[in-house]
């Protein structure tokens, strides 16, 4: 089981600012790469307090890089309908060197109206979009003179520089919500799983339903290549010394968290997508969330260190992970927040997991 710790900035400009926000998930990396984690993620948005203090996570980890030394780091994720696969394979590469070859690539559809409306991208183009840039990018890195005609851009003879540190090229995840195809078109390609668990207990069985059909098509299109699919879970954390002081910190800033991603999913108001089923509901679920069923789904996992050791234990069975990504940054907590529960989680926790 491996460990990472996943940033996905939620800040009102009002409360916190951007400079306060890096200066303390900088540092956060720093504790994270000395106390023996492997991996911190970052996630591109745009606009809006949902994400949008990190619309290029390639730079924070460039950032992160310059400060820590063993640490991977991973995009989690690049919203591959939204760039140029020359851009991204080139800029990647960078990174990776930069790194030492300590680079993971994530990508993701996106999937905010508002975002796809700013880039004059068609929603109901994403999943073309996402899977041919995918494959361009995978191309880029691993070929030379490169030719590719697609709807979406088209290039001949290229060969991107710099060429990748890590041989053939960075491990690749990609992130799936609820379409069966998405699953079975990562698992059919070979990626790692990035899943987000529902915060509802009638969703959550869902989600286990979709990684078994990743998992199923990974095991039959790779059959006896030796590669194994991976599952990487990204939720919420919090660690305390009792349950009672966790849930007296996280439950605000839990509230805050799923009230900014709410505002951002009422942008589905009115609008419908083929490629997006279901959406349009995502608000009014995510408002009338409580915050303790949240907890008690283990969508969110807060509390003492042995009650966050059972939920952990319990969820990788459930979804069959292998990987998690605590969601540390949740609500704008700064700096004292999330060192003091993460420490915890490292001193307390991590011992008493495979």
């Amino acid at each position: 089981m491996k460990h990472g710790i996943s940033l996905l900035p939620d800040c009102r400009p009002a409360r916190r600012s951007a400079e306060a926000y890096f200066h303390d998930v900088i540092a956060l990396s720093r504790f994270a790469d000395a106390a023996g984690i492997d991996y911190v993620k970052m996630t591109e948005h745009y606009l809006r307090d949902y994400g949008g203090y990190c619309p290029d996570p390639l730079s924070f980890l460039s950032a992160v890089a310059a400060s820590t030394s063993r640490i991977r780091l991973m995009t989690g994720c690049l919203q591959a309908a939204f760039h140029h696969p020359v851009q991204l394979a080139a800029h990647t590469a960078m990174v990776d060197a930069i790194s030492g070859g300590r680079l993971e690539v994530g990508f993701a559809r996106a999937w905010l109206p508002y975002e796809f409306a700013a880039f004059g991208v068609p929603l109901d183009e994403s999943r073309a979009r996402f899977q041919a840039t995918i494959e361009a990018v995978l191309r880029l890195w691993t070929e030379e003179n490169v030719s590719e005609d697609t709807p979406f851009f088209s290039y001949s003879g290229a060969t991107s520089l710099p060429r990748p540190t890590q041989a053939p090229h960075p491990p690749v995840w990609c992130a799936a919500v609820r379409s069966r195809q998405s699953f079975a078109w990562i698992g059919e390609a070979g990626h790692g799983l990035f899943v987000t668990p529902p915060p509802r207990r009638d969703e959550l069985a869902r989600t286990k339903d979709m990684v078994e059909v990743y998992l199923d098509t990974f095991r039959e299109e790779h059959a006896g290549t030796g590669r194994e699919p991976k599952v990487a879970v990204s939720i919420p954390l919090y660690v305390a010394e009792t349950d009672e002081q966790a849930f007296a910190t996280a439950d605000p800033f839990l509230r805050e968290y799923l009230d900014v991603w709410a505002e951002s999913a009422e942008d589905w108001t009115g609008v419908s997508s083929s490629d997006y089923p279901a959406y349009s509901q995502m608000a009014l679920s995510l408002r009338n969330l409580r915050i303790d069923d949240f907890r008690s789904v283990g969508t969110a996992i807060v509390g003492s260190p042995q009650r966050v050791v059972d939920r952990i234990l319990e969820l990788s069975e459930y979804l069959s992970a292998d990987t998690f990504l605590w969601q540390v940054d949740f609500g704008g907590q700064d700096y004292a927040a999330m060192e003091s529960s993460l420490r915890l989680f490292v001193d307390q926790v991590m011992p008493k997991l495979p």
